[in-house]
């Protein structure tokens, strides 16, 4: 059973499900054991690297979504394979997902008046900095591109140091 996993070289891909509120979903997706006597899979993760303390076992399936993760967390995720006997293969290769959904703003370093906006994206979309300073009409100040990664994005506005205060949000498209 120790070479059960060696198959599975490249673990989870991971595509983040939109949902309303503030836990979100990940779907996790991994190639299938090579081996005739795996029956089914574990996924081990947690928030810090080499550390996982939660345990989800989908069964002899290929993928699976965890639910109630923490908008802005890191997550990192291992996988193995198991046999009829619970025997496990080794881990496979650590990935981690930063969980989208939150919105940091601080004070530039730099330029200590402008606004720093930091937020995590996901693949597969872009994202729209908008501002307002009466909640009734919003400007839309900045765009980023497609995202092909998972990380943290940072915006820094210009023209919030002229102002007495400016309200953000952020659009996912």
């Amino acid at each position: 059973m120790k070479n059960i996993f060696s198959a599975l070289l490249v673990l989870l891909t991971l595509l983040a499900a939109r949902e309303v509120g503030r836990a979100r979903n990940v779907t996790l997706a991994w190639n299938a054991s090579a081996s005739i006597s795996a029956a089914g899979y574990n996924v081990y993760y947690g928030t810090a690297s080499g550390t996982y303390p939660k345990k989800f076992s989908p069964g002899n399936v290929t993928s699976t979504t965890l639910s109630n993760l923490t908008e802005g967390a890191t997550y990192y995720f291992v996988a193995t394979a198991y046999d009829l006997n619970a025997n496990e293969s080794p881990r496979s290769t650590e990935t981690s997902f930063i969980v989208p959904g939150v919105l940091s703003v601080s004070r530039s370093p730099s330029t200590s008046q402008r606004a720093l906006l930091s937020f995590p994206v996901e693949p597969g979309h872009y994202y729209e900095v908008q501002a307002t300073t009466n909640f009734q009409s919003w400007t839309s100040l900045w765009q980023t591109g497609v995202s092909s990664s998972n990380s943290w994005v940072q915006f820094s506005d210009s023209s919030s140091s002229a102002l007495r205060s400016r309200f953000y949000r952020l659009a996912l498209h």
